[in-house]
């Protein structure tokens, strides 16, 4: 019951419904129409057979009735009941008084043929001169009763008029005052009629019956092909789509209806547009997931970078307050060993180890000034300022740090090489630190190198904006885990202790202070290569 209701509130349901009760009211309709028609078509029909057939038995019954020969009358009303389609002739006096009929009056007879003794008054009946009709079904007291069986006959009262050949006549049987001599009653069987009347009725009906059947076969097909599965396919891709399915499309057959087919290319348009939409959303979403996390990354060097230089500049401020505190001992110890050195190094004083303690004053003195070498070191690290920066060549600078290296480095059996090809080398910078920095990554290179040492320093440039300082060794090269620590401050690779990891932060706050960068290649066993890239500035 359910889906029945389902079913009628649906449109395919109103459709069907709709169409259905039409054709119903129409086939009922039609068959009133049909009824109407055919009753007055069988009306018309019987009226005229009667006309014809009571127009012959008058003719054939003139001449016996102008000459008064009753008993031709008689024998030629007899032949006329034996006609086909013709039951019973009467005739009748003008006092409406049987005079002859073709049927028997005898008593074992079933049925009376003069109406007058049921009927007393025949005007109110038939008319009086005018030819009259009557349809009668089933009337037991009528001399008719033995040939009708239920069905209907009809009763045909004709006339007779007085004629000039009538009152004219030999016999002179009549006056001619006298208007209606008497009337001529044909009882006529309409059971063949009505027979056919309801065999065509019964045709019809069944005929109508089919076609209407037929008509809604076809339309529930029709319908059901051309709107129901249309609609249900809708249905079926809506609700796929809104369970996440946006693959699916209608498929646009070539007898679709053309409101089906025009929601039907909607539909696909409409999930065109919202695959077009949903990559590029997902293009979007992709570029902003790939956008966020190069950003990311990007903040994450920063914060490094940050922490990185809050390192160096938290070591910068241990440094200058360890470097002023370690300066004046120094200075006092200096300033002592040269005191006592002046008064051991004179003639009045003798002693049988005097060599050997000036010797060790001299020791003394050039540690101490290493020292001092060291906390001044410390101490313009932790300045970083401008104060002597100046525009200087700077392949005269590295010229000069060759110089001051290539002893140490050749006694170690290293071999060092230069090839200055910066076209522009003029830079605006410190000298002593620039060259502070490319001391100690040569003193790195030379000693992460074993045997067979190589150091190269290069120069370049990039472009015309920059001057690249490229030094590289084929020493032992930095593990892939160090790469992130170099910089760091007291982070050393060199696992005998040998230095204490001031180095690279050295040179990397250096770097950083002349707005340069570095960059750093590495491969344990391999060597490594460092670069120092400086901004040029005009000549």
């Amino acid at each position: 019951m359910r889906n029945f209701f389902s079913f009628r509130s649906s449109i395919y349901g109103r459709v069907v419904f709709i169409s259905a009760g039409s054709l119903i009211v129409v086939f009922i309709l039609f068959n009133l129409v049909f009824r109407s028609i055919c009753g007055d078509f069988f009306s018309r029909t019987i009226s005229q057979n009667g006309e014809h057939i009571s127009s012959l038995v008058e003719g054939a019954l003139f001449c016996s009735m102008l000459k008064n020969d009753k008993g031709m009358l008689q024998r030629t009303l007899d032949i006329i009941s034996t006609m086909s389609g013709i039951d019973e002739v009467n005739m009748y006096n003008d006092q409406d008084i049987l005079a002859f009929s073709s049927v028997s009056t005898e008593p074992d007879n079933l049925g009376n043929p003069n109406c007058r003794d049921c009927h007393t008054d025949l005007a109110s009946m038939f008319s009086y001169k005018e030819k009259a009709y009557l349809v009668v079904e089933n009337m037991p007291e009528c001399g008719i009763r033995q040939n009708m069986n239920g069905s209907r006959h009809l009763l045909i009262r004709k006339s007779i008029l007085n004629a000039p050949s009538c009152y004219t006549a030999a016999c002179h049987a009549h006056p001619e005052t006298d208007e209606v001599l008497g009337s001529l009653l044909l009882t006529l069987p309409l059971e063949d009629l009505d027979a056919f009347a309801e065999e065509s009725s019964t045709k019809f009906l069944i005929l109508a019956t089919l076609i209407t059947l037929a008509l809604v076969t076809f339309l529930i097909v029709f319908t059901r092909k051309r709107i129901k599965d249309p609609l249900n396919s809708i249905i079926e891709a809506s609700e796929a789509v809104s369970k996440g399915n946006n693959n699916i499309r209608l498929d646009i057959k070539p007898g679709l209806l053309d409101d089906m087919r025009m929601v039907s290319l909607a539909f696909n348009n409409m999930l065109d547009n919202i695959d077009a939409a949903t990559n590029e959303l997902q293009n979007w979403s992709q570029q902003l997931e790939y956008k966020v996390q190069k950003k990311s990354e990007e903040l994450s060097e920063a914060q490094n970078e940050l922490i990185h230089v809050e390192r160096i500049a938290s070591l910068g401020k241990l440094s200058s307050s360890v470097a002023h505190e370690i300066n004046n001992p120094l200075s006092g110890i200096l300033i002592y060993n040269k005191l006592i050195y002046r008064q051991l190094n004179t003639p009045e004083f003798f002693h049988p180890k005097k060599e050997s303690i000036l010797k060790n004053l001299k020791l003394i003195e050039t540690e101490t000034k290493r020292c001092g070498d060291i906390v001044k070191g410390l101490l313009d690290f932790s300045k970083m300022d401008q104060d002597d920066f100046e525009p200087v060549h700077l392949h005269k600078l590295l010229s000069e740090t060759y110089d001051l290296m290539i002893h140490s480095i050749k006694m170690a059996g290293i071999s060092f090489t230069t090839d200055f090809k910066a076209a522009s080398d003029l830079i605006f910078c410190s000298p002593n630190q620039v060259k502070q920095a490319c001391v100690a990554l040569l003193v790195n290179a030379s000693e992460s190198i074993h045997e067979n040492g190589e150091i190269k320093l290069v120069t370049d440039n990039p472009d015309e904006g920059y001057i690249r300082i490229e030094i590289s060794d084929n020493g032992t090269g930095i593990a892939q885990q160090d790469m992130t620590h170099i910089f760091e401050p007291f982070f050393s690779t060199k696992r005998d202790a040998s230095g204490i990891g001031l180095g690279l932060a050295i040179v990397h706050g250096i770097v950083e202070n002349h707005k340069g960068r570095i960059e750093v290649e590495s491969e344990p066993g391999k060597g490594t290569t460092i670069a120092i890239i400086f901004p040029v500035t005009g000549n």
